[in-house]
């Protein structure tokens, strides 16, 4: 570097930026919501709720109604006590302005205004307006209304005092998010929203949240009673109970506020929902591990007291007490600490110890009480460790098996080359014509190929010792490397590969087959899903030709769109699904001239040759590929119960509400 150069690199005072007011939030967005693509776009609402959900936490508010306004825009409205809007002692200034202007401003930093609160930083709304291309707020206090309007989070003009009313009181926010932040684009989901809400309907009984959207006149109302009781009964919707109604413990010690509700049903699947002042802790922590450590002690206590489990015969493991098992777990926490890689893991230590004592009371006392209950319960408990020591066994008989193979991979497997995970992915797919394509398509340095024949087995009906036995399964798990979820040998260390991506055809069969495959990965290897490392592979549906050049339309859409802009009329249109008529004597040529346009229609993977696959679906730098996540894991619980489980009535209803949302023609 030269002297010159040098110099004009050097480290001074002026190169110190002092970002003022809300402009570190405009700058680095994702720093406080997550992400600017729809999850961070959601979560602009959740903190505006999360305020009015404090003042219910409170006892100061009852309703809460959400509304999609037709501009896009978003208004939350309660009936709280309203944010104050007198002048602020220190900031001499409406404290109304410096809630909405000023990060860590705000009521839940004072204990003496809310004793419990949600929200992780306490930056929540006055980000929101940094976010947004513009906010209104109107405070509903003493009497008067109080209105003020922002602009990209600065304020337009001063409070003013813009009404009178006579007992109402509450605060209202409407804010449009800013397309300078989020450049995909403002578009609310209504069932995003409406889970959310549901959610938190459940976890604070009692309290009354509307949410409407006035663009497609859909709305929603939510109340209930019974609390997490009732959240129990809606997530078990469609499962035979085998414990009545749910079993439900509470207390408070420690300003600690414990709540759980639990039943178990004829399913061998877990379903565990963990929240923390509203907080749903995906990664669970220290109030999880304390209800699991009662659970597995007081059932096994129990079981042992009345010669229900025979410990000379067989030993259970918490696995086994868990089977079948639909709880949640509510916690309220004066002083949350949490870790994790999306802080959504409580941290506290005395919670664990809390959780577990009260636990350990009062379901020592309901099993006393309800004994044949109990007997049920354990029974199930019972059966599924024979069901686990079966699975062990068909594990030993597999490893023996495979130890005679060279490298115990499945032989059907085209492995690739490079061993570091994360440059490495597999495609599992649908049928060995597609796979054979897959195969020689690949980039064989990090496309691995796993042809998958037929429907593999669907695995919320079955235990884990028949899950073992199914062929397909056994492979994709041999494959992956990391073993199955619930088996004392899962590692998810051992991933073999940094993405998963399911290739399946863009038919009903193929739907199925994905869908199965989703219910495989969601119940025994879910930390896969969770890391991000699980995706779904976009086939195109048409190929679109013209002389010589080829477009690929991965919906209708699309395909319209290419059609519209090479301009054809649509008798230069030849659909090879529908042939025209061929005029005697017309040589054959003349329909495949260079001015039609060629559509063809794949309807299986198989149809399409290496290179095409290539091209359209594998080639890291032209294809499309979504990422499979788990936002609301009690919603996602639900619907692979309804769609894959045993109960006929629930999936007819889920397939007579929803069904106008269904792609036919895919």
């Amino acid at each position: 570097m030269t002297e010159k150069e040098k110099k004009s690199h050097l480290y001074q005072e002026s190169d110190i930026k002092v970002l003022k007011g809300l402009e570190h939030v405009r700058k680095r967005p994702a720093m406080y919501i997550g992400d600017v693509s729809s999850r961070g776009l959601h979560h602009l609402v959740y903190e505006v709720v999360d305020n009015a959900i404090d003042e219910a936490l409170a006892g100061f508010c009852n309703k809460i109604i959400l509304t999609i306004n037709k501009d896009g825009s978003v208004t939350v409205e309660d009936n709280g006590r309203g944010i104050p809007t007198g002048l602020h002692p220190t900031e001499k200034k409406s404290t109304l302005e410096v809630v909405m202007t000023q990060l860590n401003a705000g009521g839940k930093f004072d204990r003496s205004s809310y004793k419990v609160s949600g929200g992780l930083h306490g930056v929540g709304v006055s980000v929101v307006n940094a976010l947004s291309e513009w906010m209104e707020v109107e405070v509903y206090r003493d009497g008067k209304i109080h209105y003020q309007k922002y602009k990209r989070g600065e304020p337009v003009g001063n409070v003013e005092e813009t009404g009178k009313v006579k007992q109402k009181t509450g605060t209202r926010v409407t804010f449009l998010p800013d397309k300078e932040i989020f450049k995909l684009g403002i578009n609310f989901k209504y069932s995003t929203l409406e889970a959310r809400l549901r959610e938190l309907a459940y976890l604070n009984k009692g309290i009354t949240i509307k949410i409407a959207d006035e663009a497609e006149g859909k709305q929603d109302e939510f109340h209930f009673k019974g609390g997490i009781i009732d959240f129990v009964k809606y997530l078990d919707e469609g499962q035979k109970s085998i414990s009545g109604k749910p079993i439900y413990l509470t207390a408070e010690r420690e300003n600690v506020i414990i709540e759980v509700a639990f039943q178990y049903n004829e399913s061998y699947n877990e379903n565990i929902n963990t929240f923390v002042n509203n907080i749903n802790t995906h990664e669970g922590g220290t109030h999880l591990e304390g209800f699991k450590s009662a659970l597995t002690r007081t059932l096994n206590n129990f079981g042992t007291k009345n010669n229900i489990i025979k410990t000379d015969k067989i030993t259970l493991t918490g696995d086994d007490f868990r089977e079948g098992i639909t709880a949640v777990i509510s916690v309220k926490v004066p002083e949350p600490q949490f870790e994790g890689q999306t802080k959504t893991k409580l941290g506290n230590s005395e919670v664990k110890g809390i959780v577990q004592s009260i636990c350990n009371e009062q379901l020592s006392d309901y099993l006393e009480e309800n004994p044949s209950v109990a007997k049920k319960i354990l029974e199930k408990c019972i059966l599924a460790a024979e069901a686990r020591m079966a699975a062990r066994n068909a594990r030993e008989l597999a490893r023996r098996k495979n130890a005679l193979e060279i490298s115990g991979l499945p032989g059907k497997l085209a492995d690739c080359s490079i061993t570091d995970p994360q440059q490495c992915e597999i495609y599992l797919v649908e049928g060995d014509s597609a796979g054979g394509s897959a195969k020689q398509g690949r980039d064989r340095r990090f496309q691995a190929i796993l042809p998958l024949k037929g429907k593999i087995l669907n695995v919320e009906k079955a235990r884990l010792n028949k899950i073992y036995e199914n062929e397909e399964i056994k492979s994709i798990v041999t494959a992956i490397g990391a073993g199955l979820r619930g088996s004392d040998e899962y590692d998810d260390s051992k991933v073999r590969y940094g993405k998963i991506i399911l290739m399946c055809d863009a038919d009903v069969d193929g739907s199925h087959i994905r869908t199965l495959l989703l219910t495989f990965f969601y119940r025994y290897m879910r930390e896969i899903i969770e890391s991000g490392k699980l995706y779904l592979a976009q086939p195109p549906l048409y190929k679109i030709k013209k002389g010589k050049q080829e477009w690929y339309a991965y919906n209708e859409s699309e395909r319209d769109e290419i059609l519209k802009s090479l301009k054809v009329k649509k008798d230069e249109i030849v659909n090879t699904e529908e042939q025209p008529e061929e005029t005697e004597g017309e040589p054959e040529e003349d329909k495949q001239s260079p001015r039609n346009v060629i559509i063809s229609r794949f309807k299986g993977l198989g149809e399409m040759n290496p290179e095409q696959l290539w091209a359209t679906t594998m080639n890291p730098e032209t294809r499309t590929i979504i990422q499979v996540t788990n936002e609301n894991a009690a919603a996602a619980d639900k619907i692979f119960r309804i769609l894959m489980g045993e109960e006929v009535e629930p999936r007819r209803k889920f397939i007579e509400e929803n069904a106008r949302y269904a792609n036919i023609d895919a």
